[in-house]
């Protein structure tokens, strides 16, 4: 086989599957197994397979819904379902559902191999993807904010609660999260989504111009003010002022925010007339402003007030699964900028090009991402998908590897010692994953915080 294909087989019957899974190895094939319909939603989680060959029949989730989750995810994805009720109806429902084709039980290896080989070779493009509209046009309330995963999930969570209110919320996460993504999508789905979304980016404005960018100025103030001139604040009256990396401001002018925050009032620079606002304040930063406070480089009593409802923005390395929803929603938005017609074919990524997209760390986060796929659009020029060689040099040379799995040795396993080692490595990624915060780590393992601190005190290590 000329290239790589990477092969999920799901089927309860651990016989059929494990001869299954030989055979197809023995062709050629990358092959992982589930057991279960639920064990191939977590592998298809992870893991952008080339083929999904799927028993109809499962108990618990059906071979109908790993199929429909499996396109969803993965527009380019062949799926094959074998059966031991083969009907025309099971065979239709199959195919509208988006199987290449459909086997019925018994059935001879070369058959199957037959099917794979003709389904790959016909490999072609899906104009529709139902999962990825609904997430990307049809998100009641979050325009803009993409992503399933559990972190993407409770933010979503936190968003539609704080937005409603009147709370000044501080986000913070790394360069490149999406912080005004977020910001923007509270104001939306607050009572002043009709009136402005102002942003300030705070880092781009010389700090002598910062003041009055913010307050406005009058005609005179200083050498070039010609005219009198509102600021970012009036220009949000009634509406939200959105300040980006917050943390870069000077003090003095930090006392003046303050001043705005607490009395809901402020003078143009050159001004003595107080003027009053009605202003919602969303902050970012990718700073500690706690660090920052402790070194004396930001007004503690801003921080509070700054610092009502506090988001916390996800890394995308701690987020992989989101990246084809990503990657998805980016493509549509730069093709619509750029005058796709609305009725030509949806431009797709090779499974082999997402594999090694969802393994890549991402050290820019979502934005360095979009730039990848504008990238890779540009340089594919006609092809009618994205390959590996369109995506960034880094992003090429990724090491890929399929979802682990766990082999029985003949001679056995010392499944206490197993259990162990794997526990320990999941809490350790927890704690990583949480800075620490054993709450947030014992919520993520499914655990009680007193439980966790119990299992902590047996590894002083992690402990620490």
């Amino acid at each position: 086989m000329a290239e790589s294909i990477h092969l999920l087989i799901v089927d309860d019957e651990d016989a059929l599957r494990t001869v299954m899974a030989e055979r197809l190895t023995d062709a050629g094939f990358q092959v992982t197994e589930a057991a279960s319909g639920e064990q191939a939603l977590e592998k298809l989680e992870r893991f952008a397979f080339d083929v999904l060959v799927s028993d109809l029949r499962l108990p618990g989730i059906d071979g109908r819904e790993v199929l429909a989750a499996a396109i969803q995810r993965y527009p380019g994805i062949i799926g094959i379902v074998v059966t031991g009720y083969g009907t025309v109806k099971d065979a239709v429902d199959a195919i509208k559902r988006g199987a290449s084709d459909f086997i019925s039980k018994p059935f001879q290896f070369e058959e199957l191999l037959h099917v794979l080989e003709s389904a790959l070779e016909q490999r072609r493009l899906r104009s529709e993807n139902a999962y990825l509209r609904q997430q990307l046009e049809q998100r009641d309330g979050l325009p803009g904010v993409v992503g399933r995963s559990l972190p993407m999930r409770d933010l979503c969570q936190m968003i539609e609660t704080v937005a409603p209110s009147g709370a000044t919320v501080l986000i913070t996460g790394e360069t490149g999260t999406g912080k005004e993504v977020v910001a923007r999508a509270i104001h939306q789905t607050s009572p002043r989504r009709q009136q402005r979304f102002v942003a300030l980016n705070c880092s781009a404005i010389p700090e002598n111009l910062l003041e009055a960018e913010l307050f406005g100025h009058a005609r005179g103030a200083f050498t070039g003010a010609v005219a009198t001139r509102q600021g970012r604040l009036e220009q949000a009256d009634r509406g939200t002022l959105f300040l980006d990396e917050v943390g870069t401001m000077s003090m003095q002018l930090q006392q003046k925010l303050l001043r705005v925050l607490q009395e809901r009032e402020f003078e143009r620079v050159g001004e003595n007339r107080t003027i009053k606002v009605d202003v919602r304040v969303l902050a970012a930063t990718n700073s500690d402003l706690l660090k920052m406070v402790s070194e004396g480089t930001f007004r503690e009593d801003l921080y509070y007030r700054l610092n009502v409802i506090p988001l916390t923005l996800p890394p995308l390395r701690d987020r992989k699964e989101d990246v084809p929803l990503l990657v998805q929603h980016f493509i549509r938005k730069v093709t619509t900028r750029d005058g796709h017609p609305a009725d030509a074919p949806e431009v797709m990524v090779s499974q082999d090009a997402m594999r090694r997209l969802m393994a890549y760390v991402w050290p820019g986060n979502v934005r360095q991402l979009e730039n990848a796929v504008e990238r890779a659009l540009i340089l594919r020029g006609t092809r009618p998908q994205v390959d590996v060689t369109d995506l960034p040099p880094e992003v090429q040379s990724v090491p890929v590897e399929a979802a682990p799995t766990l082999d029985l040795p003949d001679d056995g396993v010392d499944l206490p010692s197993l259990i162990a080692r794997v526990e320990r490595d999941l809490i350790s990624r927890a704690l990583t994953r949480t800075d620490g915060n054993r709450a947030d780590a014992a919520r993520l393992l499914g655990l009680k915080r007193t439980t966790l601190v119990e299992k902590l005190k047996r590894m002083p290590d992690l402990a620490q």
